[in-house]
């Protein structure tokens, strides 16, 4: 099997670059036959993967976080859609926040990831298509889309250099009450039916968490076909730090703020003032209007360990 390697040099506030060589002294330990490439531009990911599927590698492997990842998948989906999927994906988690490699089962160190490829483990798992905001013909994504006050949290977030993981998007929060608090009013339709209110944030999750650490659907399978909704209620500064704790431990279904649901197509439109979204991390819209998403169920083949953990 042929593999390619897609290094994000700045993934991991540049842990990835560091890393390159033992990524590829684990790669040559497994005997594992590769090409490694790292990405110069955005969206240059996406160009490498569509390329390398047409050209016939069994497994493309992205060495970064999210936003390489979610390009990475658009490249292979568009290669899909001219006809070439044969391709499989996985991660060798080296990002920030690393919630798709963990949604798709992705949990162990560098070693254990390279391990895995050499396992070659493998399942269908279902692909998100959001189309709206900065991008109206429409974008995929693995883990998850984020409306409102999430999306604010990782616009922040991004910004702050100086720390990694879970303790950036803390950070992120706490800044983020102070300049985003005020809910847009929103019109949301899923599953036949609608309702209007004011909306602290939407997430349309095809994975388990978002921010590294919060579970917005704790229970989440990228391979069910379906996404799971968190939909939160206006609510004060005061109380968005009182929910921060039930987000963390998954629990938040049990606040009133909180409603969930399962669906394969949903609509999200401002009422009354604007959407910021993101879908895996990267940027959707700042001032959006209105958002829609449709799963595409069992669209690409992974390669992932078999006992996350």
């Amino acid at each position: 099997m042929k593999y390619l390697v897609i290094v994000n040099p700045t993934s991991g506030r540049g842990y990835a670059e560091k890393v390159i060589p033992e990524i590829e002294t684990e790669m040559h330990k497994h005997q594992l036959d590769f090409d490694l490439v790292c990405t110069e531009r955005p969206w240059h990911a996406a160009e490498i993967a569509e390329q390398a599927v047409k050209d016939g590698y069994d497994v493309i492997v992205t060495a970064s976080g999210d936003g390489t990842a979610n390009e990475t998948i658009n490249g292979m989906m568009h290669a899909r859609a001219a006809g070439f999927n044969n391709t499989a994906f996985s991660i060798l988690p080296v990002g920030t926040g690393n919630d798709m490699a963990y949604g798709l089962g992705m949990r162990g160190t560098l070693q254990e990831s390279v391990a895995a490829l050499s396992e070659n483990c493998r399942r269908k798992i279902d692909i998100g298509f959001v189309k709206g905001g900065d991008y109206p013909d429409g974008r995929y994504f693995v883990n998850g889309v984020g409306i409102g006050f999430d999306a604010a949290v990782g616009f922040v977030a991004v910004k702050i250099r100086w720390v990694r993981g879970l303790l950036a998007y803390l950070i992120a929060v706490i800044q983020t009450v102070f300049i985003y608090y005020k809910s847009p009013t929103v019109e949301i339709a899923y599953n036949d039916v609608s309702f209007t209110q004011p909306s602290l944030m939407i997430s349309i999750m095809n994975g388990q968490r978002m921010g590294g650490g919060f579970y917005m659907a704790p229970h989440g399978d990228p391979g069910d076909g379906h996404f799971d909704l968190c939909i939160a209620s206006e609510a004060s500064r005061t109380r968005i730090f009182g929910l921060i704790p039930y987000f963390l431990k998954g629990t938040q279904s049990s606040q009133p703020e909180i409603t969930n649901g399962r669906t394969d197509k949903i609509s999200v439109r401002a009422v009354k003032g604007i959407l910021p979204a993101h879908c895996d991390g990267e940027t959707l819209c700042e001032s959006g209007g209105e958002l829609s998403a449709e799963i595409i169920p069992a669209a690409i083949e992974i390669v992932t360990t078999k006992n996350p953990a």
